[in-house]
């Protein structure tokens, strides 16, 4: 379904929302035409008695394009929390299966009714049933279990009202239906709601495009918790200016966000770039962020924290990146200052159990350090890649690393193609991280290794398998609390999938 995936680093709440702090990861989906409908399903089995199935298609029929798909998941999984051997006694079973399914459904439909008329619908919706361990003073309930919908809407009108003038209108719903039955405590239900409304005009000028955008967003929770807030609102205004000029790019944008909770807040950014030669290009860009806590992390049964303050950034950084026929490679440099960071490494209060996972301002935070990406094809048949952080993510106060971040992470990747076999190895990993603000409960540093391999039989059906862990290596994510007892959350040992794909070919 996916076209390409963008990955913007830094401050992005000029143009994205206020809660795009520390970047915006955007997916691009693929549409149908006429003469060129697209159709694909997939089925797949793997490890933990994992079982797969998709489906879906998109096409057009004169000025209407319109698609759905269909997917389902269902694993037996592993335990959400690996008991320590010192923990056995407390409770016999040291291993279950915390199982999970989900069933999901995205469709479209959109009409052109005139040249630069769309007016478009879309819809998503998931169900999903996880279950879970609790721990309760040291002995863990093995019973408890999540049913969860999520639900959006989106209508969506665009208009070129003169050659110069593009007018995107958009109203969207969404809608996150949670009921948690902890055999302990009963049932717990929380529901949230947001309503969207933006209106962006894209103005070309002589010199540029000048971007004026409006946007709304209203939010409420409804639970059998009883809240002192349930209902917010945010206004934003944006006004943001692009433009090349001969090897010279620049923009400059600014927002001023209204929030009936935190008042009012306004932020924007700078940059320059300059492209050297037609491979080499240099950049620099300067941004602040504003992010309001989300109702989940302010009020989430047995969770969230009233007191939370919004997030605050300022954000530095310059990269020069090199692109070419066989090679492409950036370096960046980034310096995030965060004032209020929301972490999720508080102790447990009167409002929160799950202590080492309360949320919790952190007072000033800087986050300093360099990002390598690059990537090589090093014959028609052998590709490389591979990305690599060098970064300091720490209280000022204390000198401490934030909870559960490393000094150091990064990826490489080899695939080989010979014929219609395409194959290839992947390492992922982090440095030491820790669990706790006080850098006391220690996480060792990892590093995985997967395979993957897929086999065209023909045109449009493809064979698919992965290996990941290949040395079932022990490694730890989080712990449940902070003392010398506390038991890891559970993480893959060596497992493998293997899926039967089909795409109809254009």
């Amino acid at each position: 379904q996916i076209e390409k995936i963008e990955i913007l680093r830094g401050p992005a709440s000029s143009l994205y929302g206020a809660d795009a702090i520390g970047g915006v990861i955007q997916i691009f989906t693929k549409k149908g035409e006429t003469d060129r409908p697209l159709i694909h399903a997939a089925v797949g089995l793997g490890s933990y008695n994992t079982k797969t199935a998709e489906a879906g298609f998109s096409a057009a029929s004169g000025n209407t394009r319109y698609g759905i798909n269909l997917n389902s998941l269902v694993t037996d999984s592993f335990s959400a929390i690996r008991v320590l051997p010192v923990n056995v006694s407390k409770n016999p079973i040291s291993v279950d299966r915390d199982g999970y399914r989900n069933f999901g459904i995205s469709a479209f439909i959109d009409h052109t009714f005139a040249v630069g008329q769309i007016l478009g619908l879309q819809y998503f919706g998931s169900k999903g049933h996880s279950n879970s361990d609790t721990n309760n003073g040291g002995a863990f309930d093995f019973a408890d279990f999540t049913n969860e919908t999520q639900q959006s809407y989106a209508l969506t009108s665009k208009n070129e009202f003169t050659d110069f003038w593009h007018s995107t209108l958009k109203l969207g719903k969404g809608i996150d239906d949670y009921d948690y039955h902890y055999s302990a405590t009963g049932v717990s239900l929380y529901k949230t709601e947001q309503n969207q409304y933006t209106w962006q005009n894209d103005l070309s000028l002589p010199v540029g495009t000048l971007t004026l955008a409006y946007d709304r967003l209203e939010q409420q929770v409804n639970s059998n918790t009883n809240y002192t807030l349930t209902t917010r609102k945010n206004n934003g205004f944006l006004a943001g200016y692009l433009a090349d000029i001969g090897n010279h790019s620049i923009q400059a944008s600014l927002r001023k966000d209204g929030n009936s909770q935190y008042g009012n807040h306004t932020t924007g950014g700078v940059g320059y770039g300059y492209l050297v030669s037609p491979e080499w290009r240099i950049s620099a860009n300067y941004g602040t962020a504003f992010k309001a806590p989300t109702f989940n992390q302010l009020y989430y049964p047995s969770f969230g924290d009233p007191t939370l303050l919004p997030e605050q950034s300022k954000n530095a950084e310059a990269s020069i990146k090199y692109t070419s026929d066989k090679q492409h490679a950036s370096f960046t440099v980034f310096d995030n200052k965060i004032s209020n960071l929301i972490a999720f490494s508080g102790p447990a209060t009167a409002g929160c159990t799950l202590g080492g996972f309360c949320p919790v301002n952190v007072g000033r935070v800087e986050i300093l350090g360099a990002t390598f990406v690059g990537g090589w094809n090093v014959t028609d048949h052998l590709t490389l890649n591979g990305n690599f952080t060098v970064q300091s993510p720490r209280d000022e106060k204390t000198n401490k690393l934030l909870a559960r971040r490393g000094n150091n992470y990064g990826a490489v990747s080899l695939m080989h193609s010979w014929g219609d076999l395409e194959w290839g190895a992947e390492v992922t990993g982090a440095s030491t991280r820790y669990n706790d603000a006080t850098n006391t409960k220690k996480m060792s540093g990892y590093a995985l290794l997967n395979l993957t391999a897929n086999y065209r039989l023909t045109p449009e059906w493809k064979l698919e398998t992965r290996a990941n862990n290949m040395l079932d290596k022990d490694y730890v994510l989080a712990y449940t609390g902070n003392t010398a007892t506390a038991n890891p959350y559970g993480t893959a040992g060596a497992n493998i999938f293997v899926g039967l794909r089909y795409q109809m070919k254009p």
